[in-house]
């Protein structure tokens, strides 16, 4: 069974749910900040997942790295999966602008989180709801 890494509950807000991830929202409004989490259990590594699934992750990161691109007009868009601190699968995918308070370093510990408003939040799921990605529906709240 899928359960979210505690860490990601506490720094995140659930966005809404691709085929195989789970889109969440760093809670930090200096930057376009999403989490992709494939909802599997036991998952740390994206060679754990199968064959299918690894495409299928790859195509979520790049559809919606492609959709954020063009929707907040990043100079460069920063797509990793580290997790050193947080050992379950995760992708982070950060639109980046020259302009933003970490640039050209990279955003872990930069600035402080500015946490988003709760607007801004139903704004970000009403834009992303609107994309149409293929298998994407946005949470309930």
């Amino acid at each position: 069974m899928f359960v979210l890494d505690s860490r990601l509950q506490m720094d995140t807000r659930v966005i809404g749910d691709f085929t195989l991830c789970r889109l969440l929202l760093m809670n930090d409004a200096n930057y376009p900040w999403f989490i992709l989490v494939p909802r599997r259990e036991a998952v740390s590594e994206v060679f754990d997942l199968d064959a299918p699934e690894q495409l299928l992750l790859w195509q979520e990161t790049a559809q919606l790295a492609a959709f954020l691109k063009q929707e907040f007009v990043a100079d460069k868009m920063n797509i990793a999966t580290l997790g050193n601190m947080v050992p379950q699968l995760h992708m982070h995918v950060v639109v980046r602008r020259t302009s933003d308070i970490a640039w050209p370093a990279p955003v872990w510990g930069k600035a402080p989180a500015r946490a988003y408003a709760e607007a801004e939040i139903d704004n970000l799921r009403q834009r992303l709801g609107s994309a149409n990605f293929a298998g994407f529906s946005v949470a309930e709240v």
